[in-house]
């Protein structure tokens, strides 16, 4: 139970820290509205997670 807590802390405390970063620190930044910028902001998160889960199995192949 103390495991899952502190994982759940950990997140909470991540989305936090990005929630602020992006209010504060996204103005800032000069991205153009192009229909590419929005098809790698929607899609990256997606191939980041899917390369990772691919690693995963790999690795979890192996053993």
């Amino acid at each position: 139970m103390q495991n899952q807590l502190g994982l759940v802390l950990k997140l909470l405390l991540l989305s936090a820290l990005l929630s602020v970063l992006i209010k504060y620190a996204g103005p800032s930044l000069s991205i153009p509205a192009t229909a590419s910028n929005a098809l790698i902001i929607v899609l990256l998160p997606i191939v980041i997670i899917a390369i990772a889960l691919l690693w995963r199995f790999q690795a979890q192949k192996q053993n």
